[in-house]
């Protein structure tokens, strides 16, 4: 029965994995993928790149992405758990599942009767496998390489290999055994720790996964030990690495493929109120090869191998040019717009249907002043209930969403059924910044270059953001250097490049400048009696009066102490005396506004002059400084105290 004829609506499923550019994770989400095209279902997959870079601030912004995740969105949970390293970070997620009550298939996961199971049948395999390695290349001495005990597959895999050796009456002993971390370079660390143990030559060494077992081999090799001819090497996997290996590795081929598959029909069938079993164990197979000494006939492989390792190149080679393009381009731009404009013109070669940047609503990290000090405040943990979609590229179409809601997820929601869409962290280091939204595209399972283009696309964003922070701090640095702090009018650096642009222009059009110079009355005399804070206050109001006469052609500024200085352009003779009359006025309006003990008075040297050629402004400047001398010499001290 099709799916879309036996339900209303279209279903949403949640996918939560790590590390989806590895072969075990990408081969079951392809079933996984199959699977919901077949039933039209939508996938959200939630992934991140935890545990691949050896930093903790790191896989703080990398697992932060699982946060994003609202259930009340979905209709049913694939938990691929046992990909997630952090155990703190998988049992807050466990959590969280649980809590929202929705159907849920583990993949190759913890026993638990709230969940429904996809198991891969480890043990089996791998008992075969090392049974295989004891009775048929008569290996007694056997070391092992175990993965992760917090991890169930590895512990089946281990227990295994110690049920096999105790029906064999082979002992294991004390440093036989190596507990890694399903990573490469804890095979490497493998035969360190054997060959410092000072122990025989083993006769086999088994590994819990393929990576470890193919740098083991690398490893002897670099020892001058031959395998299979001096040792035995096993994995377990059969990736395409250890398929193509020479020698080829001798593993364990398990379907993952279906496994994927069989755990989206699983929810899709209960999600139809159809009868369903609580847990599918699939079985795995060894395959014996090279690695342990069965010889295999390798010359029919060889040409779809040439082809597919042509393919991998190929692909890799295309990806690290699209890689060294868009960081080159990336690197030219200042500005986010010009930062979305060079991704877009990459997006094409990433071959999907649409590929969208969400940012938090302070993505920048604006300075924040507390208490008079600047403190930077950006998001760790979640993201901001508002984001934006500054760029939505859609089959070649670009456009952008201002506005849209975190628990929303997407800033444009899927009309359709059939979609597949992977939610990939953004940020720097434990910033949150945002994430990406890659729709219908393989580009995040197939290339092994995605890790790299999100790192790019990320640091590139933090990179704007710190010339925005760069250009906050020149601009605060500017207005410091070119403001009074107190009367929060200009001072004199500030006054001198506004007044050049000024004298330019007069001597260029040959026009007229007015010029004023002022100095307050009677500031000692405040200062004496009633204190500086008093006389802080006069300077202030001061200027306010000043700054209130002063229309767009004109400037103010104070010049220093308690001399201020009006400038400004297309003056004519005919504007002193309103000038003049205005800023007394204004002063008169604001001693009987404050009525305090003391008037605020000063001296007004005012002038219109037009200007020369071989006129300066530090000239003008003396000229009416000249003026308000001469006014100031006519007043007497007394006249600044208030008569009561």
């Amino acid at each position: 029965m099709n799916y879309q004829e036996t339900v209303k609506h279209i279903r949403n499923i949640a996918v939560i994995v790590a590390g989806i550019d590895e072969e075990y994770q990408n081969s079951i989400i392809e079933g996984i993928i199959d699977c919901a095209k077949v039933y039209h279902a939508n996938i959200s997959c939630f992934a991140s790149f935890s545990g691949v870079i050896a930093s903790s601030r790191y896989d703080i912004g990398e697992y932060n992405i699982y946060e994003l995740i609202n259930l009340k969105k979905f209709d049913a949970v694939i938990l691929m758990t046992n990909t997630i390293s952090n155990p703190e970070e998988k049992e807050k997620i466990i959590r969280k599942v649980k809590k929202s009550g929705l159907p849920t298939v583990v993949l190759d996961g913890e026993e638990d009767p709230d969940f429904y199971h996809v198991r891969i049948n480890n043990k089996k395999a791998m008992r075969e496998m090392i049974q295989h390695v004891i009775e048929v290349h008569h290996a007694k001495q056997i070391c092992c390489v175990a993965g992760p005990q917090a991890n169930p597959e590895a512990r089946e895999r281990y227990q295994a290999f110690c049920d096999v050796m105790q029906e064999n009456h082979l002992e294991i002993g004390e440093n036989q055994v190596y507990f890694g971390d399903f990573r490469a370079v804890d095979g490497k660390k493998a035969i360190e720790t054997f060959m410092a143990a000072g122990m025989p030559v083993p006769d086999a060494i088994v590994c819990a996964n393929d990576a470890m077992a193919l740098a083991v081999v690398a490893e002897l090799e670099k020892h001058d030990y031959s395998v299979p001819d001096d040792i035995i090497v096993t994995g377990f996997d059969n990736t395409y690495n250890a398929r193509h290996y020479c020698p080829s590795l001798t593993t364990v081929s398990r379907p993952l493929n279906d496994a994927g598959y069989r755990a989206c029909e699983m929810l899709l069938h209960v999600l139809m109120g159809e009868e369903t079993e609580h847990c599918k164990i699939l079985d795995a197979e060894p395959v014996f090869t090279e690695s342990c000494g069965c010889c295999t006939d390798i010359s029919r492989n060889i040409r779809q191998y040439k082809k597919s390792t042509f393919q991998l190149i190929d692909d890799c080679r295309n990806d690290i040019s699209l890689l060294n393009r868009m960081t080159t381009e990336l690197a030219e731009s200042e500005t986010i717009a010009e930062n979305f404009e060079v991704i877009s013109h990459f997006i094409n070669e990433i071959d999907c249907e649409k590929y969208c940047i969400c940012l938090c609503s302070e993505w920048e990290g604006v300075y924040h002043d507390v208490l008079g000090q600047k403190e930077e405040a950006y998001q760790i943990y979640g993201y901001t209930r508002n984001m934006s979609a500054p760029l939505i590229w859609d089959k070649g179409e670009i456009r952008s969403v201002a506005n849209f809601h975190s628990e929303d997820m997407f800033p444009e929601q899927p009309k359709t059924g059939g979609n597949i869409s992977y939610f990939l962290p953004l940020h720097f280091r434990e910033r949150c910044l945002g994430y990406y939204v890659i729709t219908n595209g393989d580009f995040p399972i197939k290339s092994m270059l995605c890790h790299s283009l999100m790192l790019n696309i990320s640091n590139s964003i933090e990179n704007i953001r710190k010339l925005i922070h760069l250009g906050n701090v020149i601009h605060e640095l500017d207005v410091l250097y070119t403001t009074d702090p107190m009367c929060g009018i200009a001072n004199r650096n500030g006054f001198i490049r506004m007044a050049d642009k000024i004298m330019k222009d007069a001597k260029k059009t040959k026009t007229s400048v007015l010029i004023s110079f002022i100095d307050m009355d009677g500031l000692k005399m405040i200062n004496d009696n009633y204190g500086h804070k008093e006389g802080d206050f006069a300077l202030q109001r001061l200027a306010i009066a000043i700054q209130d006469c002063c229309n767009e052609d004109k400037i103010c500024a104070r010049f220093g102490g308690d001399e201020f200085i009006i400038f400004g352009g297309n003056a004519h003779e005919a504007d002193v005396e309103p000038m003049e009359g205005m800023l007394i006025k204004r002063i008169s309006d604001i001693n009987h506004v404050i009525s305090k003990p003391y008037i605020i008075d000063a001296s007004i040297g005012m002038m219109v002059t037009k200007v020369s050629e071989e006129d300066t402004l530090f000239g003008l400047i003396s000229e009416a400084d000249s003026l308000m001398y001469e006014q100031k010499k006519r007043k007497k001290t007394s006249r600044y105290l208030r008569k009561e």
